[in-house]
């Protein structure tokens, strides 16, 4: 129950915290079912049939609707009702539904698109940072490379999980150092593209990453030279293209 000021004003109760729980429970829980075409078969129910199957207010079920037709998986039209968008409508940047997609299954064409994407986006970055890098966005790559090499020479005590989260760290921050704000928006797809691909190539090559390749990215980059570093970041991911391309012919 909301408690009431003196001045009118009014403070949440408890209730409301639980209701915004309630509301991202319902809205992993049908998000993943979307993704892995649980619905495409009988349709997507009724905000009624979902409240009561789920034991929820029409609010909380709502309201989770509203969020899923906000990222691309749902539409609403008059007397036709809520349905499931096709898969080219799902707004694939969003962090949640590249969550729900990778945990549907990591498919060797996904990782396929994710490099593709990948390649078009970091090298470009990579040669901005060099042309145009200010003091602290090279300075955030040099810090990032360092966290890299601390990793390699086991001067911390890495699981790979953080040696992973290490080589993320140095590639977004070559996005930040690009100074261009639609290189940042892509900062969470590349992560993700980063995290999924390297778990595979790591299985295969034994090692989450190769420090010398992102040295000569870092060092290309210091030393504004864009063409030299839009080359060290292309075969990074070209690597893992042969890597990739040599495990679907094994």
């Amino acid at each position: 129950m909301d408690v009431s000021l003196a001045d009118g004003r009014r403070i949440p109760g408890p209730e409301a915290g639980l209701g915004r729980n309630l509301t991202y429970g319902l809205l992993d829980l049908l998000g993943k079912r979307i993704v892995t075409g649980a619905y495409e078969t009988t349709g997507f129910p009724t905000e009624a049939e979902l409240s009561e199957q789920q034991g929820v207010s029409r609010s909380v079920t709502r309201e989770a609707v509203k969020m899923l037709t906000a990222k691309g998986l749902l539409t609403a039209r008059p007397r036709q009702g809520t349905s499931v968008q096709p898969s080219a409508c799902w707004n694939l940047f969003d962090p949640d539904v590249l969550r729900w997609m990778l945990e549907r299954k990591v498919t060797a064409q996904l990782l396929e698109q994710f490099n593709q994407l990948r390649n078009a986006i970091e090298p470009g970055a990579a040669a901005l940072a060099a042309r145009t890098g200010d003091p602290a966005g090279l300075a955030g790559i040099e810090a990032a490379f360092a966290r890299m090499e601390a990793a390699e020479a086991g001067q911390e005590t890495y699981a790979h999980h953080e040696a992973l989260e290490a080589d993320i760290g140095f590639h977004l921050s070559i996005l930040r150092a690009s100074g261009n704000p639609f290189f940042m928006q892509f900062r969470d797809v590349v992560a993700t593209a980063l995290r999924t691909s390297i778990r595979m190539t790591r299985n295969i090559s034994g090692k989450v990453f190769d420090l010398a390749a992102h040295e000569a990215v870092m060092q290309a980059i210091l030393r504004g030279d864009a063409d030299g570093a839009f080359a060290a970041m292309s075969a990074i991911i070209g690597e893992v293209s042969r890597i990739m391309e040599q495990e679907k012919a094994a």
